[in-house]
């Protein structure tokens, strides 16, 4: 009987052997995959570039003296040492446009994203261009 058995599942699989193949390659491709997928998952993220503005003089947001059109690159760090927390224009970390604060763009920025600028010239220095839904800008 158990050779019987054996017999059966010997005859089985070489029917189907090229089946078999198919199915355990899909399989272990399936495992890898998912394997790379969760190894990415850990790794440490990057931290994003901050571009400190240059003041009127030449001189720096940190005074290291570049000289005039140059812009410092820095990473930028979890805990700014004076952020700004209101002004006349808002804009995203993410984003591209700026906003006045009572505009419906603004007010979908998350707290932890904003930007604050004094004027609009200001924020246009910075890279940003006016948000097409905030009338007026």
């Amino acid at each position: 009987m158990l050779t019987e058995l054996a017999n059966k599942i010997k005859s089985f699989l070489k029917a189907n052997q090229r089946d078999l193949y198919l199915a355990a390659l899909v399989f272990l491709v399936s495992v890898a995959s998912f394997g790379l997928g969760r190894l990415s998952a850990i790794w440490p993220a990057k931290e994003p570039v901050r571009i400190d503005q240059i003041g009127e003089s030449g001189e720096s947001a940190s005074g290291l003296g570049e000289t005039a059109g140059t812009i410092n690159f820095t990473k930028r760090s979890d805990s700014p040492s004076s952020p700004v927390s209101s002004g006349q224009y808002v804009a995203s970390k993410n984003g591209s446009s700026y906003h006045r604060p009572d505009c419906p763009g603004a007010k979908q920025i998350k707290e932890e994203n904003k930007i604050w600028f004094k004027t609009e010239e200001e924020a246009k220095r910075a890279g940003y261009k006016p948000a097409g839904n905030c009338p007026g800008l």
